[in-house]
């Protein structure tokens, strides 16, 4: 197991100690200006890495505040930071200030960080200057090798305050722009949080409504002290059309209009999902062959699916702060044996008849449709194949949108078949390159984040939203687990990495 490296570098002569993975150099006593800087190399892989820089100021209380370091060697570069506006000059970096956080008193501290790339080697720099007062001493902390195991997950107090500021207020209204998810205003935003799994499933397992979990303002304070953004709520399509399951019908979809008010209410944008769906499935790789909605379907039905968008469209049509995910996994690919990957597409764009699949199919087009046709105006994510991991013909096969307003939906795990930076870089960079695209699951079932370390880097880098399967507490054994309750308590360390990623991470 990796542990965390740091590079601590403080004014004054040093002596240093070495304890459990962490070298570092103490100082003596401070002069009466400078500061203290600790650069953390927190996840490192081949070409790539992420560093985390807290800074605190020993001098006098200041209003704004310039970090200028040097990469020790040619190839090493800031790609995409967060908390502070971020340039580079040759080797020389230079993190500015932000409005909410230029303002350090004596002993005040911040925390930013940068997605990094580098050539042969990666070495911590070793000389910091805040606002052109050098913070002196130094350090060598080895830098990671790629990370090929699980890292040790960053430890957040839980009275360390997030380094970007929580959303204030109702949660935005959203557009599409270009290849950009953008706020009413025109400035550009990622929806950056988690999936509340249970509306999929439990109302035709007999748990109720959410599994018994809680879903009223203390639950939604635990998910802000994690500085979530946005929450992907799975759907039964049964249940909300009140065809079989309890709750069902008016008292499902009442349920889920409260929770998505108390969350826009918030400033969390919710992602309703349509998770489960009617129709029977006996085919290639079939969870089940039960008619109902109780499990994955390789596509939605053209007998109900329609009919279920048109009843949540019109539910929150006007209310653009909410997000439709039209369907969360298809896989016609594997219903027709991956035996002609053409038709697949045809059938996930078009519907219809689909070699493998004995129902009448609903396309992704028959979904566009039916939301827009009752005039709602609400971002639409669409999804890809093979569980959605393969998005390589998504453009040419992008459902028309009389408003151009859909995004591209994208899920990576560790045991799916594009886990690799050049993977995503030739398959899902491309799409992104001319549409907005969301990672609506990602995740690991191992409980670490190496790999979702290695998921959050690259879609940081290219300014793309990403939700984490699952904010429910079964365990940890059960992988792609964050918490242990509901109180927001990680489970360790898949949880711990994830919410120390959003509390440093900026929309």
């Amino acid at each position: 197991m990796m542990k965390r490296r740091y590079a601590l570098l403080a004014c004054g002569a040093a002596a240093t100690l070495a304890a459990a993975g962490l070298v570092a150099i103490t100082p003596p006593a401070l002069a009466a200006t400078g500061c203290t800087v600790a650069y953390t190399v927190q996840s490192q892989w081949p070409g790539g890495f992420q560093s985390n820089v807290s800074i605190t100021n020993l001098g006098s209380p200041v209003t704004s505040w310039t970090l200028t370091f040097d990469f020790p060697n040619t190839g090493q570069r800031v790609t995409q930071g967060w908390s502070a506006t971020w340039t580079q000059s040759a080797a020389r970096v230079t993190a500015a200030s932000m409005s909410w956080n230029g303002s350090l008193g004596t002993g005040g501290s911040t925390a930013i960080g940068f997605v990094g790339a580098y050539s042969s080697a990666n070495p911590v720099p070793t000389a910091f200057s805040l606002n052109g007062t050098a913070c002196t001493g130094s350090v060598s902390s080895p830098t990671p090798g790629p990370t090929t195991a699980s890292p040790t997950a960053p430890t957040v107090p839980p009275t360390t305050p997030p380094t970007t500021p929580p959303n204030t207020g109702a949660a935005p209204a959203l557009r599409v722009s270009g290849n950009q998810l953008q706020t009413a205003s025109g400035a550009t935003y990622r929806l950056l949080g988690v999936n509340r799994a249970s509306g999929e499933f439990a109302c035709v397992q007999g748990k109720g409504m959410w599994d018994s979990g809680p879903v009223d303002q203390a639950s939604v304070n635990a998910m802000k002290t994690w500085n979530i953004r946005a929450v992907r709520i799975p759907l039964n399509e049964d249940c909300w059309l009140g065809l079989s399951g309890s709750p069902s019908g008016a008292t499902y979809q009442q349920a889920v209009k409260d929770y998505v008010n108390l969350l826009v209410a918030n400033g969390i944008n919710p992602i309703l999902d349509l998770h489960w769906t009617h129709g029977q499935y006996t085919g290639n790789i079939s969870a089940c062959a039960d008619v109902n909605a109780t499990c994955q379907k390789p596509m939605p039905s053209m007998q109900y699916t329609p009919q279920f968008w048109t009843g949540v469209a019109n539910a929150f049509k006007g209310n653009n702060a909410v997000v439709f995910d039209l369907f969360n996994e298809p896989y016609p690919d594997a219903s027709n044996n991956w035996s002609d990957m053409p038709a697949a597409w045809r059938c996930l764009r078009d519907g219809g008849t689909c070699t493998g699949i004995s129902y009448e199919v609903a396309g992704m087009q028959d979904l566009v449709d039916a939301v827009r046709a009752t005039g709602a105006s609400n971002v639409l994510l669409v999804a890809g194949l093979t569980w959605t991991n393969d998005l390589t013909q998504w453009l040419t096969y992008k459902p028309n949108d009389p408003l151009n307003s859909i995004v591209a939906s994208w899920h990576s795990y560790n045991f799916n078949a594009c886990v690799t930076t050049s993977c995503w870089d030739s398959q899902i960079g491309a799409v992104a390159a001319q549409v907005p695209v969301h990672a609506g699951e990602i995740g690991q079932d191992t409980c670490a984040h190496n790999y979702i370390d290695q998921v959050m880097a690259w879609l940081d880098s290219k300014r793309i939203g990403y939700t984490a399967w699952t904010w429910n507490p079964w365990g940890c054994g059960s992988g792609n687990v964050l918490i242990t309750d509901y109180n927001g308590t990680p489970t360790s360390t898949y949880g711990e990495g994830y919410k120390a990623h959003l509390l440093a991470v900026t929309p």
